[in-house]
């Protein structure tokens, strides 16, 4: 068992598997009991759910306050590190669930275009949330050892975060045409698909007519999944860049981007019915992802390699954060106040 004691990313092996035992115990809780059979999630219970995810957040943000042991490498300062992690870790979670909030526009053009059942949606999402740890720890990986070998990588980064800031600003968006989405006519020209959802299969077995033998189909459901996690995949070429600009951490970047994730799914069925109450909210978005490629910037070029500004703290960029998103939601509500959602 002394390879438990090896370190990963500046952590130990134990610290890693046991925050992949806690997720995976609270998705088997998620699926296996609160959501055990299929049905629809409500507004209310769905702001519940959240509320347990966000609570859960918040209690391992005190973790990483008072028991957590950062590696030096990560930070500017040797001194208050505990403090600089946890700042790092919230302005993350909060920067990873704001990003994250623009996917729930998509998801839903996703499950519209399939036609899914609201009672079959949660465990589309919740087999995308199994997809999207995984692919978050391929990307976070891999962007660790290239921020932490080349730190000049992150010019790129600032450059790419304005870029997409300003496009955002300009009206542009991440858009998905599924009518002609070339992963999936991959899809279904190397897979047998049936023509309409079956319970809440993926896959289904059936005759094939030319054959004559029971041969296994993609349901339209297991179409969904994909697109669910493409739309991840492709937000995250956003979020990673972002988060790595407010913490070089691997663990305070997994961490936080899990974290925001396992809410943002679960605040889905609240979101879905009210999305065209946040209209304002990709400007507050933009605006965020400038600052933070201004603020790598500043901290990196024009005070730490030139010297010309005083170096700026991480509870600003949190501050900021806070504020700019507040003011976009709290616009948007107020710009959106005489519309009336869906019921749920």
């Amino acid at each position: 068992m002394d390879f438990l004691v090896n370190e990963f990313a500046g952590q130990p092996i134990w610290l890693w598997l046991g925050f992949f035992a806690m997720i995976g115990a609270l998705l088997w809780l998620d699926l296996g009991v609160v959501n055990a059979h299929d049905e629809v999630i409500s507004p209310k219970k769905s702001a519940l759910m959240w509320a347990g995810f966000a609570t859960l957040a918040v209690l391992f943000g005190l973790y990483v306050a008072f028991v957590y042991e950062p590696d030096p490498r990560y930070y500017v300062s040797p001194d208050n590190l505990n403090q600089q992690a946890t700042i790092q870790y919230f302005t993350g979670y909060l920067l990873e669930t704001a990003l994250a909030f623009d996917n729930i526009f998509v998801i839903s053009l996703i499950f519209g275009y399939f036609a899914v059942p609201r009672e079959y949606q949660h465990r589309v999402l919740f087999w995308g949330i199994i997809g999207a740890i995984v692919f978050r720890a391929i990307f976070i990986t891999a962007g660790a050892a290239v921020v932490n070998s080349w730190t000049w990588v992150l010019y790129f980064f600032a450059a790419f975060l304005i870029f997409t800031g300003w496009r955002m600003l300009a009206g542009g968006a991440h858009e998905m045409k599924l009518e002609d989405n070339k992963l999936l006519q991959f899809v279904h020209r190397h897979m047998k698909v049936t023509d309409r959802i079956e319970s809440h299969n993926f896959f289904v077995r059936r005759l094939d007519p030319r054959t004559g033998k029971l041969t296994r189909y993609a349901t339209p459901l297991f179409l969904a999944l994909i697109m669910v996690e493409t739309a991840d995949i492709v937000f995250a070429v956003d979020s990673v860049p972002a988060i790595f600009a407010v913490t070089r951490d691997p663990f305070i970047v997994y961490t936080s981007n899990i974290f925001a994730i396992l809410g943002l799914r679960s605040m889905y069925f609240m979101l879905a019915a009210a999305v065209e109450r946040f209209a304002y909210l990709k400007y507050g978005l933009s605006l965020v992802l400038v600052l933070i490629g201004v603020k790598i910037i500043w901290n990196f070029g024009l005070s730490k390699e030139l010297g010309w500004l005083p170096y700026l703290e991480p509870h600003w960029a949190l501050m900021a954060t806070l504020g700019l998103l507040a003011g976009a939601i709290g616009y948007s509500l107020y710009r959106t106040r005489a519309r009336t959602p869906d019921a749920a």
